[in-house]
């Protein structure tokens, strides 16, 4: 077991903000791990691995094997992070049953320590089979990239005040379904910061402004690994984009001349 529980990070709300990230494989995993107990509580493998990993426009040909094996990446070199893996599309809107058996798999076979599932009232059911059967569940509201097409596109929620009051709504559901964190994304500021307010267990942020308990921003996102556009409420907070480019330039540069490999680097 993992040193972060769903009670530690519950018990976090109300004591300090604390932030989480995606994570999609071991090297990154044990980059986070290095980090210390106390720097990230939760880390979370995202079928946003479709976009960062696999160059698709969006998450919905992500599928459960894929979110497996992404998953078990992860866990082999994550030690104190709480590891939570999405239910991919497809997985859960079939039925409570098939989401429930995909769960099972990323627990049992990918190593995750919990599943977050998109969507509201529609999802309480699945959401409460699987607390009692023992698997934690957090939940996520807002632009839920899942609907991406019923939405028509990657656009922010809950800006009237009845779809704002909807979403207060099912936040309420999914906590008392027994999720122990919710993800809200891309909502107004206001609204996050309500949610945060209204709720007893801890709201995460990505596009929800500062009023949240904690935030999670992608892996590639945030050290600027990200070619081209990011959303508006990415911060870059390195340009490993650049320094890997430069790297790679040297290397290539390096071979050309011959100056690579240099004798203490060859065998005798």
């Amino acid at each position: 077991m993992r040193t972060w529980t769903p009670q530690k990070i519950r018990a976090l709300k109300g004591a300090r903000r604390f932030a989480t990230v995606t994570c999609y494989d071991a090297t990154s995993a044990a980059l986070i791990e290095a980090l210390g107990p106390e720097a990230l509580p939760l880390v979370l493998v995202g079928d946003s691995l479709g976009m960062t990993m696999q160059g698709r426009a969006d998450t919905l040909a992500v599928t459960l094997d894929e979110m497996v094996y992404h998953t078990r990446c992860v866990a082999r070199a994550l030690r104190t992070p709480f590891l939570l893996a999405d239910l991919p599309f497809g997985s859960y809107q079939t039925g409570d049953d098939d989401g429930f058996r995909a769960a099972l798999r990323l627990v049992k076979e990918g190593g995750a320590d919990g599943v977050k599932i998109e969507g509201g009232a529609r999802v309480v059911p699945l959401t409460r089979r699987l607390v009692e059967a023992g698997i934690p569940v957090c939940g996520h509201l807002g632009l839920t990239p899942q609907s991406c097409l019923a939405m028509g596109g990657f656009k922010v929620q809950g800006r009237d005040p009845a779809a704002a009051e909807r979403l207060l709504a099912d936040a309420r559901h999914l906590e008392a379904a027994g999720c122990f964190a919710l993800v809200a994304e891309g909502i107004p500021a206001a609204l996050g910061a309500a949610m945060a307010k209204a709720l007893a267990i801890p709201v995460i942020g990505i596009g929800a402004g500062a009023g949240t308990d904690g935030q999670i921003l992608v892996w590639q996102d945030l050290l600027g690994l990200t070619p081209g556009r990011v959303p508006k409420f990415v911060r870059r907070f390195a340009t490993l984009g650049d320094a890997a480019a430069e790297a790679l330039r040297a290397y290539d540069a390096a071979v050309r001349d011959a100056s690579f490999p240099a004798p203490e680097e060859s065998y005798t």
